[in-house]
């Protein structure tokens, strides 16, 4: 597993931005709008162009001029404090217009977003006598005693092909899903969605790299996961140059500091680098690059001649 967090919000703003593409000229779409100072911010604010216009998208459907989406990621927990907090942001918004009354109350929904469904929120909302309806898979409306209209979307229940974007952002995503998720960021064309897509699957991606490893194991992989795991090797084995070359060089570095107490700032220095060069060598090495490429490599960071590079390439 990876030790970096997973950033599920800028997945969840890539995926409904591929979600509301057929409307995307209508929308002005911002995400972590912030209400005042952090960390009052909402996670996506959508706001249409023209308040007539329908959304396509079964999300949008209960959309109006100016729409609070709040997203809670799988870590996350979607409860009554949530819920009056994201209608507290929605009151902020209200109040944020050029002049008094400039964002009408009528004009404003809120969306809360979450991979399961929060059972305990609405059971405490049905005990507090507010109306749930059900119009689509995965979309909850709640009426009543909303100050604006409200719906809560569970991205697990929602239609598979429809909303394959958002269903996508799961620690719990089925092989079948991800090859139809690759096969899907393939036929997208534009550099926007292609832009978009690569989010929401680098998401993805990390958030069931240990299910990926899997199906691997287990040799039922398809073609196209399997170059997508291919991809994504190349990409720690980047990274693993990067960050052994770097720490050659800071451990070269500070021996080369250590020397430079005693010797001399200058010739510690050097051997320092000295040491910081055939560090990076041995880990490209390591890693199985060929002479040629090994030398390109530490030539550039190291900025040295032709001569130079041979002749710490011969050494090693």
């Amino acid at each position: 597993m990876r030790d970096t967090k997973i950033q599920w919000h800028p997945g969840f703003a890539a995926a409904m931005g591929l979600e509301l593409a057929e409307n995307r000229d209508d929308l002005i779409i911002q995400k972590e709008f912030n209400l005042n100072t952090k960390p009052l911010e909402i996670d996506l604010l959508v706001i249409k162009k023209n308040s007539d216009i329908r959304i396509d998208n079964e999300i949008g459907h209960i959309f109006k001029g100016h729409n609070i989406m709040e997203y809670k990621s799988p870590e996350d927990h979607l409860n009554i404090d949530t819920f009056y907090k994201a209608a507290a942001y929605a009151c902020l918004y209200k109040s944020c217009g050029a002049k008094v009354d400039a964002i009408k109350a009528d004009d404003i929904t809120v969306s809360l977003v979450r991979d399961i469904k929060p059972l305990g929120l609405l059971q405490y909302l049905k005990k507090q006598g507010f109306l749930i309806t059900n119009p689509y898979r995965g979309i909850y409306y709640i009426e009543g005693k909303v100050l604006f209209p409200t719906q809560i979307v569970v991205t697990r229940e929602l239609g598979e092909d429809i909303h394959i974007w958002l269903r996508a952002l799961s620690e719990k995503i089925s092989m079948q899903e991800m090859e139809a998720l690759v096969e899907k960021v393939r036929e997208l064309e534009g550099k926007l969605n292609r832009e978009l897509a690569d989010s929401v699957l680098e998401v993805s991606i990390q958030a069931n790299e240990w299910r990926m490893e899997e199906w691997k194991g287990e040799g039922n992989m398809g073609p196209a996961l399997m170059r997508v795991m291919k991809t994504e090797l190349e990409v720690f084995k980047k990274e693993a140059i990067q960050k052994g070359m770097e720490k050659g060089m800071q451990e070269g570095l500070q021996e080369g500091m250590k020397q430079g107490i005693q010797e001399g700032m200058q010739q510690g220095l050097q051997e320092g680098m000295q040491q910081g060069m055939q560090k990076s060598i041995e880990i490209l090495q390591d890693l199985g690059y060929e002479s040629g490429k090994i030398a390109r490599i530490v030539k550039e960071k190291y900025n040295l001649t032709d001569e130079e590079i041979r002749r710490y390439i011969d050494e090693k």
